[in-house]
């Protein structure tokens, strides 16, 4: 989050190039050169995070429990594992240049995890998350084709202190991928997704975006995407130290072994403020189908989350910052999952222009509708570079 200083601290500033790095707008590159009429740039992430995490209480909470032995502890009652945060590690390599009066841009970012369950299975284990190109001008906006985030849930997601850091540290997906933050505790995943979309000029503070997103298969495949597009949308508003956001998405899905087709559909309404060091975010999710983690994981399930973040920049290197996020399913019955709740606590340090290294601590509880309760307690101490 931006303060009203004109010079960014390098703890706020790490976590700009967090956010450039995951949406590639605009980070400075190590390297950048000339190549006839291009520009190419290439920039990237390394990071790795000690965690340890202690999985108590019930373990008969089924569903995409994150605080269970299952997947919290990996299917261990206390886990130990030095792998990636919430950012993996990536190589982005970008192109720009400007034909026939259009601005035109490409991007491809290939990622790898830290961690595995065992000593080979990574060597050919590739993270790619985009791979598009760009063309528009001041007066259109920017039309974006091929493979990219999602619109829906980045602002949370960009806004997480724990984006360069752990959040909650969730074995399973930990080892041979990276660790949760508060995806399924406080927002669903935004998604990577083949599209077509659009974003508006620059106009006074306005910003709109929509896109046309390739229909996609709930994780477990136990639900099918329809031949019509998922659409979604964004509007947004800044205004100094202070931001405020909508979007929207929405995608028919067909069971996979039959029954009744539904149409998962959210609405997402935020704002951030940052003003003498202190910041807050706040940003809800509610609709049906959004998925714990990701589209339609959970059905045809009603769903709210909650994002609620404060930091303070205790120091010119040194940010603190507390933050709290829960994913409530409405309509689980028995040992069904009823809510992932999540609190972090951390401190991040910002030892060089390109290093933050960051301690964590934090606790999961994961509730299911007949009230057990399983408990995750985790501590991630790490570091990621930027270059």
């Amino acid at each position: 989050m931006n303060t009203n200083s004109t010079r960014r601290s390098p703890a706020i500033r790490f976590g700009a190039l967090a956010a450039a790095a995951l949406f590639s707008m605009g980070a400075a590159h190590a390297a950048e050169f000339k190549a006839g009429d291009w520009t190419l740039g290439v920039n990237g992430i390394v990071n790795a995070y000690e965690t340890h995490t202690s999985c108590s209480g019930s373990q008969a909470v089924s569903g995409l429990a994150l605080a269970s032995q299952a997947l919290g502890c990996a299917g261990a009652s206390s886990r130990n594992i030095i792998g990636n945060g919430l950012l993996p590690n990536a190589l982005v390599v970008t192109a720009k240049g400007k034909e026939d009066g259009l601005d035109i841009g490409a991007t491809l970012m290939i990622g790898m995890a830290t961690a595995s369950g065992d000593a080979i299975s990574n060597n050919n284990n590739v993270d790619v998350r985009q791979g598009f190109f760009t063309l528009g001008d001041g007066n259109i906006g920017t039309f974006k084709l091929g493979r990219d985030y999602g619109l829906f849930g980045a602002n949370a997601i960009l806004g997480d202190m724990t984006l360069i850091g752990a959040g909650a540290p969730v074995g399973a997906t930990q080892r041979n991928r990276v660790t949760l933050g508060h995806i399924g505790s406080g927002y669903s995943y935004l998604g990577t997704y083949g599209q077509i979309a659009w974003a508006s000029a620059p106009a006074g503070g306005f910003s709109a975006n929509l896109a046309l997103v390739s229909p996609v298969d709930s994780a477990g495949g136990e639900f099918l995407g329809s031949s019509q597009p998922q659409i979604q949308a964004r509007a947004g508003y800044a205004a100094g130290p202070a931001k405020v956001w909508v979007s929207a998405k929405s995608q028919k899905f067909t069971p996979a072994a039959g029954g009744d087709s539904f149409t998962m559909s959210g609405v997402e309404v935020g704002g951030s403020v940052a003003v003498d060091g202190f910041g807050l975010l706040v940003n809800l999710q509610s609709g049906k189908g959004l998925g714990v983690l990701a589209d339609a994981d959970a059905g045809n399930t009603k769903q709210d989350n909650l994002f609620v973040q404060g930091t303070w920049q205790a120091a010119p290197k040194l940010k603190l910052g507390l933050n709290w996020g829960q994913t409530e399913l409405k309509d689980s019955v028995g040992t069904g999952l009823k809510s992932n709740r999540n609190t972090t606590a951390g401190a991040y340090w910002s030892v060089t222009k390109s290093i933050t290294l960051s301690a964590e601590v934090s606790q999961t509880q994961s509730r299911d509708a007949a009230g057990d309760t399983a408990r995750m307690n985790g501590l991630a101490v790490g570091g990621i570079l930027f270059f």
